[in-house]
Formats: structure tokens, C-alpha cells, sequence
């Protein structure tokens, strides 16, 4: 294959992420626990520079390179300088975490960026081998990362069971994804996308590859009944690597079924749309029931997760540009209220202390008012209280469905979010009319204190002005 130089040019941020994360393994080695904190600034430094590039190199126009198999467009940029924004918060939520349990090394900081790596290769991907690639770099760096703690048995028994059965996934991905070549000739999304329309007839081979590419896609996102290695590896990961796990690689894993599903299999809709019917509905079931079980704050996050993917596929399931926009408002909604909940259980812990379990929340509004009153605004968002951000969030998501004359789907979808309502619910209990059972003051750094502080008032005044966030998406997905 014969690429000119400036073909290159629109995959310059790629370029750019994968120089800095080998410059930054190598500074590493030579830094003592002392100046560790230089990995940190490079690894930050590499963020805002790929963020700089891919606004600098954005066009309204979409362009294919490297034979049609990297598309550069709108919906990759967006999602990229958000993959980099949570990202960068992360690092920035996780240093003293890190700090205080002996983890502050540069493998975290260097995973993490060969992970973005792999989300921004599967965002831009438009051939089926180049979404595999990206998402095994990113399941590859993201296994190591859950294993960090390595004295940890939670934390080895998590990153073994996420390996086996990303495994399985990832192969049944591959089985059908290699079902769909067999059927189209063609591993181009575009490619698969003519031939779709062109045939007449329902190729069987291609309904059980598309079937095949659904289980390895709901395993990604987590989605019901493929599940069950959320709640362990959320629990049993560092916090740290939970809030990673948690926000940009669920960008990413929508990205991925965006361009497989919309944009390579969109003639099969029917078909994946009844499939994609049965994970929401499971998943907003299950997620909301199993939740309100749960005692361990990171545990009932996982499950409430596992609700929200449930509304991300109403959206997606719908097939048209509203549910499509809907569907990306959640997940960056989703991702900026996840991150700020993981944060809050960063900002309660200390050395030798997790605050992982619910009732660590207790009387938080009389150690920290300022900080119960984030914690509330978050908790709110996520169970779709007006006028927070997540409010509008759901309530896209259930026009669009709504728009296509499922009612019962979006009615279904209601009353399991009010019944969820209960274990947010709980928390803020906790927080306000609960005696604290620890009243060491909270101590972290300005920077820490004040990035959380913005997290919570952004989702504030993303409820208070969703219209832009929203038009951007319309746009978008146009």
C-alpha cells in the first residue's frame, strides 16, 4: 500500500499520541520516585497536544486516507477531544491516589496513553480490521492497568477474569466480523454498506456474522446479559483505573458501534434493531434492580453503568439521525458524570482508606458542604432530575424512541429509571441526614479540589443550557 506524506496529515494526532507514549516509556526509565511527577506533566502535555492538533486539522468535510480504512470527520473529533479531556481529568483525579498507595509509576501514565491510542484508532476507524486493532490496543493496555496493584488479590482476580472473557469477546467479534467478509468480500465499511443495499436476499451468513459482531459489541459496553465482568473488575480495580474504565473507553466503544452498526451494517437495521431492543431492555432492568443491592459504592456505580448503556442503545436502536444525536449527547453526558461520581470516591480516600462503600458517605455534608453539594448534583444527573444535564439526556433518548411509535419502550424505560431513582437517592439520604461515621477533614490538593468543584457545576450548567451541547450533536451526527 502506497501512502503519500500528505495523506498522513489528518492522522497527525495518532502520530503524534503514539511518539509521545514511547517518549514518555522512555523518559520513565530513567526518573527516580522522586521525579515521577515529570511522567505525569509529559503524559498531560501529550494529551493537550493531540487536542490542539485535532482541533487545528478539523474540517467539516470528511475525508478517507490510508485506502479508505481512517476516516477523518466530525463525530471523530468531537469524540476525541472528549476521549482527551476525561482522560486528562483522570490523570489529574488519580495522582495523589496513586501517590498515597505506592502506585505512582509510569506504567499507569504510559498504559493510559496507548489506550487513548487505541480509542482514538477505533473512533477514526472506517474498516473492520482497523476497529479490531484499536480495540485490542485499548483492551490490552486497559488488562495491564486493572493488574497494577500488583499485592492486590482483588485486583489480579479482576484483571484475570476481564482478560478471559475480553478474550472470548474479542474472538467472537473477529468469528463474525471474519463471517461478514466472507459474505461481502470486503472488510471497507463503506464497502459492506453498497453491497447491503445492492442484495436483494437475506444472506444468512451475513445475519449470523451481525449477530456474532452484536455480542462482541454489548461485551464492550458492558450491556446485559454480557455483563458479568463490570461489577468485579469495577470493584476489585484501583479507583484509580476504575474512573479510567469507566469514562473514555465507553466513548470509544460508542464510536465503535456507530461505525459498525450506522455505518457498515445500517441495512441490516431491522435485524439489529430487535437485538439491540433485548440488551436495552435487560440492561436498564437489571442495571436498576441489582443496584439498589449493592453496599459498595463502586459496585452499584458498575450496575448503574450498565443502566445507562441501556438508554445509550434506545437511542442507537432507533435508526435515525435524532436517536443517533441522542444517543451521543448521553454518552458525553454519561462520561462527565462518571467521571465527577469515580472522582468523589478519589476525593473521600485516603491512605490506607478506600471509601468505597456506600456508608463511607455518611454526614459528608457536615465535613464537606461544598463537596456534598457536587456529590448531590451528580446523583441527581444521573438518575434524571431536572434540571440537571442527565435529565435532558434521558429525555432525548425517549423522544427519539418515542419518534418511532415504541411507547412501551420508552414507558418500560421510565419506570425502571424511577425505580433506580432509589439507590442515588439513598446516597444524598446519606450525605445529608446521616451522622458521619469519620470526620477526618478532607485534604486533597487546590488542583484536585478545583477540577472536581468545575465537574459538578459543568453537569449544573449543562442542565441549565443543554442546547448547545445538544445542537453540536444534531450536527454532528447530520
Amino acid at each position: 500500500m502506497n501512502v503519500e506524506l500528505t495523506e498522513m496529515i489528518p492522522a497527525l494526532p495518532e502520530i503524534f499520541m503514539l511518539s509521545m507514549a514511547c517518549v514518555v516509556l522512555i523518559v520513565d526509565l530513567f526518573l527516580n520516585e522522586n521525579n515521577r511527577v515529570i511522567t505525569y506533566l509529559l503524559s498531560q502535555a501529550s494529551l493537550l497536544g493531540a487536542a490542539i492538533l485535532t482541533v487545528m486539522l478539523h474540517s467539516n468535510e470528511a475525508s478517507l486516507i490510508f485506502n479508505g480504512m481512517y476516516i477523518s470527520d466530525s463525530l471523530g473529533d468531537i469524540l476525541k477531544v472528549f476521549i482527551y479531556l476525561v482522560t486528562a481529568v483522570v490523570f489529574l483525579y488519580s495522582r495523589e491516589y496513586l501517590v498515597e498507595r505506592n502506585l505512582f509509576k509510569g506504567e499507569f501514565f504510559v498504559l493510559g496513553l496507548f489506550a487513548v491510542l487505541g480509542m482514538m484508532i477505533m473512533v477514526s476507524a472506517h474498516s473492520m480490521l482497523l476497529v479490531y486493532l484499536g480495540l485490542e490496543t485499548l483492551s490490552l493496555s486497559m488488562y495491564a492497568m486493572v493488574a497494577l496493584h500488583r499485592d492486590s488479590k482483588e485486583a489480579s482476580e479482576a484483571a484475570m477474569k476481564y482478560f478471559i472473557l475480553g478474550a472470548i469477546a474479542s474472538g467472537m467479534l473477529l468469528y463474525g466480523m471474519s463471517m461478514i467478509y466472507g459474505a461481502t468480500g470486503s472488510l471497507d465499511l463503506a464497502e459492506i454498506s453498497h453491497f447491503i443495499q445492492q442484495s436483494n436476499e437475506n444472506n444468512l451468513v451475513l445475519v449470523f456474522g451481525l449477530t456474532f459482531v452484536v455480542i462482541g459489541l454489548a461485551f464492550k459496553l458492558g450491556a446485559v446479559p454480557f455483563h458479568m465482568w463490570m461489577p468485579d473488575v469495577y470493584h476489585g480495580a484501583p479507583t484509580a483505573v476504575t474512573l479510567f474504565i469507566a469514562t473514555g473507553p465507553k466513548i470509544a466503544a460508542f464510536a465503535m458501534v456507530i461505525r459498525l452498526l450506522v455505518d457498515g451494517l445500517g441495512g441490516l437495521h431491522m435485524e439489529w434493531q430487535d437485538m439491540l431492543i433485548v440488551l436495552a431492555v435487560l440492561s436498564i432492568v437489571a442495571g436498576n434492580v441489582i443496584a439498589i443491592a449493592q453496599t459498595n459504592i463502586k459496585r452499584m456505580l458498575a450496575y448503574s453503568t450498565i443502566s445507562h448503556v441501556g438508554f445509550l442503545l434506545l437511542g442507537i436502536m432507533t435508526g435515525t439521525a435524532a436517536g443517533n444525536s441522542a444517543a451521543l449527547f448521553y454518552i458525553l453526558v454519561y462520561s462527565l458524570m462518571s467521571l465527577g461520581g469515580f472522582g468523589m470516591v478519589i476525593l473521600l480516600s485516603r491512605s490506607g482508606f478506600e471509601a468505597d462503600k456506600i456508608d463511607d458517605f455518611k454526614g459528608l455534608n457536615e465535613r464537606s458542604p461544598w463537596f456534598a453539594g457536587m456529590m448531590l448534583i451528580l446523583m441527581f444527573s444521573m438518575a434524571g432530575v431536572p434540571p440537571f444535564v442527565g435529565f435532558y439526556a434521558k429525555l432525548s433518548v425517549l423522544r427519539a424512541v418515542i419518534d418511532i411509535e415504541m411507547v412501551w419502550l420508552a414507558v418500560l424505560a421510565v419506570i425502571f429509571s424511577v425505580i433506580g431513582a432509589f439507590y442515588y437517592l439513598r446516597i444524598i439520604r446519606m450525605m445529608y441526614f446521616e451522622r458521619p461515621e469519620d470526620s477526618v477533614p478532607l485534604s486533597n490538593s487546590f488542583d484536585m479540589n478545583a477540577v472536581m468543584s468545575a465537574n459538578g457545576l459543568t453537569i449544573l450548567a449543562l442542565g441549565i443550557y443543554p442546547s448547545s451541547l445538544m445542537a453540536l450533536c444534531a450536527a454532528v451526527m447530520s
